[in-house]
């Protein structure tokens, strides 16, 4: 398989770009945010066990572990930006998604219970994030392993991040005919 076909599967919206945002830049994202929960049911409505089951691509994820592995790391996520509104650049705690994604609980529960808890989040997100101003979104963590993170750039990353895994199932299902 090509490198393009390769990578057209693991970025199907391609690599994430940092780029400074303006604010109708974050309130698109804001907005990708908002809508994330709905684009995932839709990307999963009406998919088997066995569907569920099946790779995103060879080596990646299941359908199922993906969307797992979407609440676990936009609830890390919305922790982060917690941390960073109410303490100066505190560093965060990484985790191995990897690791996180081989749990049982990613692999065998429903795919319900992290609907949920997705719907959850990213309405407090979302509310909370439109309510920052422009000085808010400068603060930021410490990643230990990328370093100094600011708010701005880390909703691009997650704006893109919802993108970047919707379309990991959606692209499944238009090559399966599902």
């Amino acid at each position: 398989m090509s490198t393009d076909v390769l990578d057209s599967l693991r970025y199907p919206v391609g690599k994430f770009q940092k780029s400074t945002a303006d604010p109708a830049q974050r309130a698109a994202s804001i907005a990708t945010l908002r809508i994330l929960p709905s684009s995932v049911r839709e990307a999963i409505s009406g998919l088997s066990d066995a569907q569920l089951a099946t790779p995103y691509r060879d080596g990646g994820w299941t359908v199922r572990q993906t969307v797992h592995h979407i609440a676990d790391s936009h609830l890390n996520a919305y922790s982060r930006f917690r941390h960073a509104l109410t303490q100066e650049w505190p560093t965060i705690y990484a985790y191995d998604e990897a690791k996180w994604a081989g749990l049982v609980d990613a692999h065998t529960a429903p795919a319900e219970l992290s609907l949920g808890m997705i719907d959850g989040i990213h309405a407090r997100w979302a509310l909370l994030l439109e309510s920052l101003s422009d000085a808010d979104f400068v603060r930021g963590y410490i990643h230990p392993e990328n370093g100094r993170q600011t708010l701005e750039q880390v909703l691009a990353l997650y704006a893109w991040h919802s993108r970047h895994h919707a379309a990991h199932i959606t692209q499944l299902r238009k090559r399966n005919g599902w």
